[in-house]
C-alpha cells in the first residue's frame, strides 16, 4: 500500500501502533490480559459510538505479523546420523532426527544495513586513525588491522571489487539454560552482527545483534556420555549446522551484492566471516582443539606461556598431513582433535583461529580474577594459617568489603563476597574494593600481583586504544607475570600457571590491533542478548513445544522495532534517543578545528567549555532539623571551620575567570575580610547530582558523566549514608596522587546577593545553590557583601543619581562610607536619624514615616536603587485607602480631609517604602509595576532615569524580614 495513502499501515493510526508496541514489546502482556484490556476500552468507547484500536489480541497480532519491514521468516532443516555398514544406526541417538531452526543470514544482514537508525554510527570502509601525537588508534571494529588486511586481500584477488564495501560478519553462540527446576531446559542460539556498526551500538543491541539460528542439542542416556562416537557426532552436528545456516552468504563472498545502507545510499557489499564471540569451551569446539590448549597459538598445554606461534588453517592442515592419520600424535603433540573439521573450511578466506575474539567476561573478569586470583587467596590463607584461622581472616576480609563507603558507581556488599551465583557485574564490582580488603592478610607481593592484574583489566576494558595505551597494557601484564610467582612460591600453584584463560591475556595486544577495543566483541553481548531473545520469550510461552512460540516472538519483536525506525524516518514518531554528533571536529586548547582536505583549520577560537555542573535536590530539608545560620550549622555538624571555608569558597566562585592560574599562584592569599560575609538563611540538602566532563571508559571520550551523591542521616531505615568523592588537591600530580578522598556531610544553599548578571551568578554559584540570585533591601545588601564592594549596578546607579541631586544640608554620602560590619543590624544613620529607620535581623521600622524623612534626595534615591536591586515585593497595596482609614481613626472624620492633603505628597513615597519593607511577600515573580512606579517617581522629581534602572529586568526570590508596624 502507498505510504501517502496510509502512512501507518498496517495500523490504523499512531495510537494503534503505540498500543501494540507497548503491550507486546514493553509490557509483554499475555493474550488473555490484552483481551480484557481491549474489552474495557471498547465499553468506554461505546458511549461515543467509537471503537477500540483492536477488537482482540488476535487482531493486534495479525497487525504485527503484517509488518513487512524487518521480516526474516524462520525456516528449519533436519540432520540425522549417517548410517553405513561401519557405523550402523543401532542406538537411540543415531536414530533420532535433529531439527535446526534458522533465518536467512543474507536477509538479516540486509535488514541491519538498511536500518536508518544506524546512520552516523557505521563505518563503510576500513580506516587507520592517527591522533595528534601521530600514534595509531584503535576503537571500533573497522579501525582494526583485520578489516584493512581483508579489504586489501579481496581487491588483490579480484580487482573488479574496487569500490565495494566490506561487510565483516560477526557471529556468536553460547548455550543458555532457561529452567533448571523443570527439566533443565536449555537452548543453543546463534547470533549475527556486522562489524561496520560501532561497538557502542552493538553493546546496546538496538536490533544489531540478531538470533539467526537455534542449534540442536543432542541428548542421550548416561551410558553414552563417554562414548567417543557420540562425542564425535555432537561436534560434527555443531559445525555442519553452522555451515548449513551460513550458506546463503557464500555467493556474496565472491561477487558483491547491492545493499541499501543507513544513509539511504546503495552500495556493493562483499561479505566476510570476520569474528566469532564465544567463551573458552565454545572456542575449543569451534577450533577443533583439545581441552587445555590454546585455540590461537601452538603453545604446549603443559607450558602455554612458552615459545609458540600462531595457529592457522594452513598450519593445522600441515600437522594433519604430517601425522599420516595418527590421531594420537595430533592429540598429544599439537592439541588437535582430528575428528573436527571447522565450519570455516566451507567458506572463502575464513580461518576460525583468526576469527576467535577476546572475551573480557570469561577470560579476564570471571576467569582470571574470580576463578583464579580470589580462589588462590583463599587457598593461600588455608595453607598458611590453617582452615580455622583462614576462615576468621576471610570473615575479616568480608567485613572490610562490607564496610566500603558509599560512592557513585561503587557497589556495596553488605555480607561480603559470600554468595553462590557470581555474575560478571558482581566480579567487576568486587574488583573495586577487593585490593584494600586483603591488605595486611596476604604478602605484599600477592597484593602487587593483583594490583598489576587490575591495571591490565581496566586498561583492556577501555573503549579507545593508542600505542601508549598498548605499551601500558604490556607493562601491566609483565608485572602481573612477575608478581604472580608468589602463588607458586607459597605452594598455591606448585605446577605453575598453564591456564588457557589466563594465558589468553598474552594475546590481547594482538587482538586489539586486529579487532579494535575488546569490549565490542565480548561474550557479555551475547549473554545479555540471551535475556531478550531466549529467556523472556520462553517465559511468555506455554512451555509446550516452546521453541516455535519463541521464534514467533522474536520475529514479531524484530518487526515492531523495524516499524518504529521507519515511522521515525518518516517523521511520524519522535526519536527515542538523541542522535550522536558527527565526530568531524576536534578541540585543542580552547579551539575548535576541522579536518579540511587533510589539514586542520580553526573553525572557532577562544571557546569556553563547560567542565561540570552540580544540581541540588529539588527540596531542601524542612523543619528544624538544621539551624538556619551558618555559625550555628557549623556547631551542629561539628565543623568549626565551615564559615571560614564557605566564605573563601564563595569568593573563588564569584571571581571565576577574573584571574589567570598564574596570577592566582603568584598572589598572596585573599584576606578573610575580603571574602563575602554570609548572613542569609542557610538551607541544607541531602543529595546532589554532579555532571562533569570526564573522558573515560564509563562516559566515553565524547561524553559527559553524571553521578548522584548522597549524604543522609537515615538511608532506607538502615542507618546513615555518607557518600565519598574524589577532590583534586594537587593539579601537578597525575591520577590519584593528586587527589584526596572526602566524605560528603551536607550541601548548603546560601542566599546571597549576586554581583553579576543572574545567569552568570547561577553558573558560578550553582555548586552551592540552585538559584543564588538573591538581593535584599537596604542594609542587608551591604551586610551580606561585607568586605566586598557593592554590586556594580548599585554603585553606578547611586553615583549617577547623586550627581544630579541639588545641594542639601546633608552632603551626599560616599558609597564606601555606608557601614557594613554591624553584627545584628545595620543602621544607615548617615542618611536617616538613628531613631527613624533601622533595617536588620531584629529591628522594626517606626511608622508612619514623615514627609521630611522621605524628602531627603539622597535617602530617596538610595531607596530607589535598592528597590531596583531587590524587587522582592508583593503587589502594591492600596496605600491611599489604608492611610485614609488610619487618619479617620486618629483625628475624626471632620479633620480627615486636611490630613489627607498633608500626607498626599508623602503617600507615593510611603508606597514605595512599604513595598520595599514588605515582610509577608511570598511571590518571586518580576514586579513590573514596581519598576514603572520608580521610573514615574524619578520623573516627578526631575531626576533622569539611570540606565541601570531603565534596562533592569530581574526575577528574584522574596526575603522574609521582621514584620513592620
Amino acid at each position: 500500500m502507498d505510504d501517502a495513502e496510509d502512512p501507518w499501515y498496517p495500523f490504523e493510526d499512531e495510537g494503534g501502533f503505540r498500543l501494540a508496541d507497548f503491550l507486546y514489546r514493553e509490557e509483554e502482556m499475555s493474550a488473555k490480559k490484552i483481551d480484557y484490556l481491549l474489552e474495557i476500552w471498547a465499553l468506554n468507547k461505546a458511549k461515543n459510538d467509537d471503537l477500540a484500536p483492536f477488537n482482540s489480541y488476535a487482531e493486534m497480532y495479525n497487525a504485527i505479523d503484517s509488518i513487512e519491514l524487518g521480516d526474516s521468516p524462520w525456516q528449519s532443516f533436519s540432520l540425522n546420523f549417517a548410517d553405513d555398514r561401519d557405523n550402523p544406526a543401532d542406538t537411540p541417538w543415531k536414530t533420532a532426527s535433529y531439527e535446526v531452526w534458522y533465518r536467512d543470514p543474507a536477509r538479516v544482514v540486509s535488514n541491519i544495513l538498511d536500518n536508518p537508525d544506524y546512520d552516523g554510527q557505521i563505518d563503510y570502509a576500513a580506516y587507520v586513525e592517527v591522533n595528534e601525537k601521530d600514534q595509531r588508534c584503535w576503537s571500533d571494529f573497522m579501525s582494526g588491522n583485520l578489516a584493512w588486511r581483508r579489504s586489501t586481500q579481496i581487491y588483490e584477488d579480484d580487482p573488479s571489487t574496487e569500490g565495494s564495501m566490506i561487510c565483516p560478519i560477526i557471529l556468536g553462540s553460547d548455550k543458555t539454560t532457561v529452567s533448571v527446576a523443570t527439566g533443565h531446559v536449555e537452548y543453543h542460539p546463534l547470533y549475527l552482527s556486522v562489524g561496520n556498526i560501532h561497538s557502542t551500538v552493538r553493546r546496546a543491541h538496538r536490533s544489531s545483534v540478531i538470533p539467526i539460528g537455534f542449534l540442536a542439542i543432542p541428548k542421550s542416556d548416561r551410558k553414552y556420555d563417554n562414548d567417543a562416537a557420540f562425542r564425535k557426532f555432537k561436534k560434527e552436528l555443531y559445525h555442519t549446522s553452522i555451515s548449513r545456516i551460513l550458506q546463503p552468504l557464500k555467493a556474496g563472498m565472491k561477487v558483491p551484492v547491492v545493499q541499501r545502507c543507513p544513509d539511504g545510499h546503495f552500495r556493493r557489499v562483499i561479505y566476510e566471516l570476520a569474528a566469532f564471540i564465544a567463551d573458552y569451551p565454545e572456542q575449543v569446539a569451534l577450533a577443533g582443539i583439545v581441552q587445555g590448549w590454546c585455540p590461537r597459538c601452538t603453545g604446549v598445554n603443559r607450558d602455554l606461556d612458552g615459545v609458540s606461534g600462531p595457529r592457522t588453517r594452513a598450519l593445522t592442515k600441515r600437522f594433519i598431513e604430517s601425522a599420516k592419520g595418527d590421531g594420537t600424535i595430533l592429540w598429544d603433540s599439537y592439541g588437535i582433535d582430528d575428528d573436527i573439521l571447522p565450519f570455516t573450511h566451507d567458506f572463502l578466506r575464513a580461518d576460525i583461529h583468526e576469527m576467535l575474539s577476546p572475551d573480557l567476561l570469561h577470560q579476564v573478569i570471571k576467569g582470571t580474577f574470580k576463578d583464579h586470583l580470589v580462589t588462590w587467596v583463599g587457598e593461600y590463607l588455608v595453607l598458611e594459617h590453617g582452615e580455622k584461622r583462614a576462615n576468621e581472616i576471610l570473615d575479616d576480609i568480608d567485613r572490610r568489603i562490607a564496610a566500603a563507603p558509599s560512592f557513585p558507581g561503587l557497589r556495596r556488599f553488605p555480607h561480603g563476597r559470600r554468595f553462590k551465583q557470581w555474575t560478571g557485574d558482581d566480579s567487576k564490582a568486587l574488583m573495586k574494593v577487593y585490593l584494600p580488603a586483603i591488605q595486611g592478610h596476604v604478602p605484599d607481593e600477592m597484593v602487587q600481583a593483583i594490583s598489576a592484574f587490575l591495571d591490565f583489566c581496566y586498561i583492556a576494558r577501555r573503549a579507545d586504544f593508542t600505542e601508549d595505551t598498548l605499551k601500558a597494557l604490556d607493562k601491566a601484564l609483565q608485572l602481573f607475570y612477575l608478581h604472580r610467582e608468589i602463588f607458586r612460591n607459597t605452594g598455591v600453584r606448585p605446577d605453575g600457571f598453564s591456564l588457557p584463560r589466563q594465558h589468553s591475556l598474552s594475546h590481547y595486544r594482538h587482538l586489539i590491533e586486529e579487532f579494535g577495543a575488546p569490549g565490542g566483541l565480548c561474550s557479555s553481548i551475547t549473554e545479555s542478548r540471551h535475556i531478550t531473545a531466549v529467556k523472556k520469550p520462553w517465559r511468555r510461552s506455554n512451555r509446550y513445544e516452546a521453541l516455535g512460540q519463541m521464534l514467533l516472538t522474536n520475529q514479531r519483536l524484530d518487526k515492531l522495532a523495524a516499524a518504529r525506525v521507519d515511522f521515525v524516518r518518516k517523521g511520524l514518531l519522535a526519536p527515542s534517543r538523541m542522535l550522536p554528533l558527527p565526530v568531524i571536529d576536534t578541540v585543542r586548547q580552547g579551539q575548535v578545528l576541522k579536518d579540511v582536505d587533510g589539514e586542520w583549520e580553526v573553525v572557532d577560537d577562544d571557546v569556553d567549555f563547560v567542565q561540570g555542573n552540580v544540581t541540588l535536590a529539588r527540596r531542601h530539608v524542612r523543619g528544624r532539623t538544621y539551624p538556619k545560620s551558618l555559625q550555628e550549622l557549623a556547631v551542629h555538624v561539628h565543623q568549626p571551620d565551615l564559615p571560614r571555608l564557605t566564605r573563601r569558597f564563595l569568593y573563588d566562585q564569584l571571581n571565576l575567570g577574573n584571574r589567570s592560574d598564574e596570577e592566582q599562584e603568584d598572589e598572596p592569599p585573599i584576606p578573610l575580610d575580603a571574602c563575602p560575609r554570609i548572613t542569609g538563611p542557610i538551607r541544607v540538602f541531602h543529595s546532589a547530582v554532579a555532571t562533569f566532563y570526564a573522558p573515560s571508559d564509563n562516559s566515553g571520550r565524547r561524553g559527559m558523566r553524571r553521578e548522584r551523591i548522597r549524604s543522609v542521616p537515615s538511608w532506607r531505615k538502615r542507618g546513615e549514608r555518607r557518600d565519598c568523592a574524589l577532590i583534586v588537591v594537587d593539579e601537578s600530580e597525575t591520577g590519584m596522587r593528586g587527589m584526596a578522598v572526602v566524605q560528603r556531610r551536607t550541601s548548603l544553599l546560601i542566599l546571597l546577593p549576586s554581583p553579576s548578571p543572574p545567569s552568570t551568578a547561577c553558573e558560578r554559584v550553582d555548586t552551592t545553590g540552585r538559584a543564588c540570585n538573591f538581593a535584599v533591601v537596604c542594609a542587608q545588601v551591604f551586610q551580606s557583601v561585607a568586605g566586598c564592594n557593592l554590586a556594580p549596578c548599585l554603585q553606578d546607579g547611586l553615583r549617577d543619581m547623586s550627581s544630579q541631586l541639588p545641594s542639601t544640608p546633608e552632603a551626599p554620602i560616599p558609597v564606601d562610607a555606608i557601614p557594613v560590619d554591624t553584627p545584628n543590624h545595620v543602621s544607615i544613620a548617615p542618611i536617616f536619624p538613628p531613631t527613624s529607620i533601622h533595617l536588620g535581623l531584629s529591628e522594626s521600622i517606626p511608622s508612619p514615616l514623615s514627609s521630611n524623612q522621605l524628602s531627603n534626595p539622597v535617602a530617596f534615591n538610595l531607596l530607589l536603587a535598592l528597590a531596583a536591586q531587590s524587587l522582592a515585593a508583593s503587589d502594591p497595596p492600596d496605600d491611599e485607602d489604608g492611610l485614609k482609614l488610619d487618619v479617620d481613626r486618629a483625628v475624626g472624620l471632620d479633620q480627615a480631609e486636611e490630613y489627607r492633603k498633608k500626607y498626599k505628597e508623602a503617600n507615593t513615597k510611603l508606597r514605595v517604602t512599604r513595598l520595599l519593607l514588605s515582610a509577608s511577600s511570598s511571590t518571586s515573580r518580576l514586579q513590573d509595576t514596581l519598576i514603572d512606579s520608580l521610573k514615574r517617581l524619578l520623573v516627578q522629581h526631575d531626576i533622569e532615569i539611570p540606565s541601570q534602572l531603565a534596562s533592569l529586568t530581574m526575577a528574584v526570590r522574596p526575603l522574609s524580614l521582621p514584620s513592620t508596624t
